[in-house]
């Protein structure tokens, strides 16, 4: 199949030609939401192309960002979705017995108009379950500017990352609002973010990221091996003097995240340390949209061996 004629076909077909640029000049997203809705397996192509620069190897994938595209395009299994849904996922760690990793749980609620505010506590967290970066978080209640975040939480319960970002096991959720605990940091901040890869139910390294800001982004990576020496994982962290501390409650994250990880081939694991306790914030199965261009080589190599496949699950 010409892929070039048969998105001219769509765009014939639907009018939607303020979609279509060149295919000489830089494709934008709309293009890309075109290429999805032909095939996904070559929207991947173009952008592990676009962004990695290589060419994508779906036959015999070896490398971590390979190994993670075929998951997400050939193993669907319902867990998946369920533990990925920031909602469903709290049922599914409460029934193996480790509820007590989770943030308090306020209200659950399918829009924003049914967010009673004047009965939520001074500070608190709102996220969208079926995504990332689907967060609002709550410092004081009295500057929050109510109208603005309501229509933002709307905004995100439109999203359907399996449509915009190929993401095919959110295709699965139903989208909601849950409002939790807010969980205090250090001096003030955002708690560090400790996430672990674990590859077939055994954890392999932990990710940090330090030093978010009030959106959750940061540019601070670090990756540690498990006894805490820093590795040479993230291209922006090899020449970096960063140190974060070993987290006291390591051991314990480690043993939560091995233990609900067990019926994955590769699962992320997120959590905080809170006064020397895990909290358990996330599973994430697709992180970077399964694209992670700061990663070194050696990374990619290293994650992908240890990632076994599965037979393929539609």
């Amino acid at each position: 199949m010409n892929v070039k004629n048969t998105i001219r076909d769509v765009i014939r077909k639907t009018g939607a030609k303020h979609y279509y640029y060149t295919l000489n000049d830089k494709f934008t997203t709309r293009y890309e939401r075109l290429l999805l809705k032909i095939s996904p397996a070559r929207f991947f192509r173009y952008r592990y192309k676009r962004f990695l620069h290589k060419k994508l190897d779906l036959a015999h994938p070896t490398a971590y960002n390979e190994k993670l595209i075929w998951l997400n395009l050939y193993w669907n299994h319902p867990l998946k979705a369920e533990c990925a849904d920031k909602y469903t996922m709290r049922g599914y760690v409460q029934n193996l017995g480790y509820g007590h990793v989770l943030p308090g749980l306020i209200g659950v609620y399918n829009s924003s108009s049914e967010i009673d505010f004047d009965a939520l506590p001074g500070r608190f967290v709102l996220k969208g379950t079926h995504g990332c970066g689907f967060n609002i978080i709550c410092t004081d209640k009295n500057e929050l500017d109510i109208h603005g975040a309501k229509q933002q939480l709307d905004e995100w319960l439109k999203i359907d990352y399996s449509k915009t970002a190929g993401e095919m096991h959110y295709a699965m959720m139903t989208p909601r609002i849950i409002c939790e605990e807010f969980l205090d940091g250090l001096s003030g901040k955002r708690p560090i973010d400790y996430k672990i890869p674990c590859f077939n139910g055994r954890a392999g390294y932990v990710l940090v990221a330090s030093d978010r800001d009030e959106t959750g982004h940061t540019n601070k990576y670090d990756y540690y091996d498990l006894n805490w020496n820093k590795m040479p994982y993230i291209k922006s962290s090899i020449n970096s003097d960063r140190y974060t501390p070993k987290p006291a409650a390591l051991d314990e994250m480690i043993e939560i995240a091995e233990a609900l990880s067990k019926p994955f081939p590769f699962v992320r694991m997120d959590f905080y340390d809170i006064n020397g306790k895990a909290m358990l914030g996330e599973m994430t199965f697709t992180p970077a949209g399964c694209m992670s261009p700061g990663l070194t080589e050696e990374a990619q190599r290293i994650f992908g061996s240890r990632i076994v496949l599965p037979a393929p699950m539609p």
